[in-house]
């Protein structure tokens, strides 16, 4: 797809909570590749790590992760790691996109590799957007997002819906490198999405041009106790996502039953110590009750299995403690 294409799409309008009508949005904003990739080629070669997911060909540079340490973790309060401290550049990107950063890295795909066919259904997808920023790339690289395909160009600045079926091939004969960064929105980034709906000139962001500011990173990102409102609008992004079925009015009528038993729980211990096994028992008997009345069953648009995405966004991480770590099976393709 070229931009004559995606200009062609039509407003881009947001939907679902976190979800966009099409597959891709290209920010009106660039960036120096020659910069950049001084930056990249830079760091050592200790900097870079195997892709947590293990496709082969895929390696990454850890840029924000919680505490700065060398982990692929999704929760805690992040920091920048030593590496993006060295890239200035890559800096002053992040101040003038305005994100609330959370886990971001350089990632690496080599000549003939690819990222497998994929959703993002875990719990931080839900909550994020992925910014993709070409630094190094060739022709041969497309990215694949709910049967759109596009070629990313060095310097320009990319969304994508990731709860899509995606997939990214490496056709050519040199390791691409992209910066890819996650943030909740903030008003700067919804700023950059209507500009790109209103068909906005792009500008350039040069090396130097933006004087230094404080990055911002994120302090909270996974709920000790989740709030009754956050389990209410997650069953509702669910149940909208869902295919016509004879038994998802069962399984509507039972969500919100477990959503009235949270908030009755909330209201006698809110995220108190003593309340954890009351939201414990819920979430053992509420997904129990939903199992039997079909969610597993029920597929949604994007194919995946309700009850399973359910799992994802509600019964995993409802409460921040060990709990149903079993529930993780289920065979849908996750990607990290």
């Amino acid at each position: 797809m070229n931009a004559a294409e995606l200009a062609g799409l039509g407003p881009i309008r947001y939907k679902d909570g976190m979800r966009f009508d099409q597959p891709f949005i290209k920010l009106p904003i660039r960036f120096s590749t020659d910069a950049l990739a001084a930056e990249v080629r830079a760091l050592p070669k200790t900097a870079w790590v195997p892709h947590p997911s293990g496709y082969p060909g895929n390696d990454a540079v850890r840029l924000v992760t919680p505490g700065g340490q060398p982990t692929d973790a999704f929760e805690g309060p992040m920091r920048p790691t030593e590496f993006l401290q060295r890239c200035a550049y890559v800096m002053q990107i992040m101040a003038e996109l305005g994100g609330v950063w959370g886990r971001s890295r350089l990632m690496g795909l080599g000549a003939g590799g690819e990222v497998p066919e994929h959703v993002d259904a875990h719990y931080h997808w839900r909550t994020h957007l992925r910014i993709h920023v070409p630094i190094i790339t060739n022709p041969a690289v497309e990215f694949t997002c709910g049967g759109e395909t596009v070629h990313m160009a060095a310097g320009e600045c990319w969304l994508f819906d990731s709860f899509r079926w995606h997939e990214v091939h490496n056709r050519g004969h040199e390791h691409r490198v992209h910066l890819v960064l996650d943030s909740v929105v903030t008003d700067a980034l919804w700023d950059l999405i209507e500009a790109a709906a209103n068909g906005a000139e792009v500008r350039e962001l040069q090396p130097g041009q933006r004087a230094p500011t404080p990055l911002l990173f994120e302090q909270l990102n996974a709920p000790r106790v989740m709030s009754p409102w956050e389990i209410r609008c997650h069953a509702a992004f669910v149940l909208e996502q869902a295919e016509p079925h004879p038994r998802l009015a069962a399984v509507s009528r039972r969500l919100d039953r477990f959503a009235d038993g949270w908030s009755a729980i909330c209201a006698q211990f809110g995220a108190g110590d003593e309340g954890i096994p009351a939201y414990r028992a819920l979430l053992a008997e509420g997904r129990q009750d939903i199992l039997a009345a079909g969610g597993d069953e029920i597929k949604l648009r994007n194919e995946l299995q309700l009850l399973f995405v359910l799992d994802q966004l509600v019964f995993l991480p409802a409460i921040a403690v060990p709990q149903m770590a079993s529930l993780n099976a289920g065979g849908q393709r996750l990607a990290s």
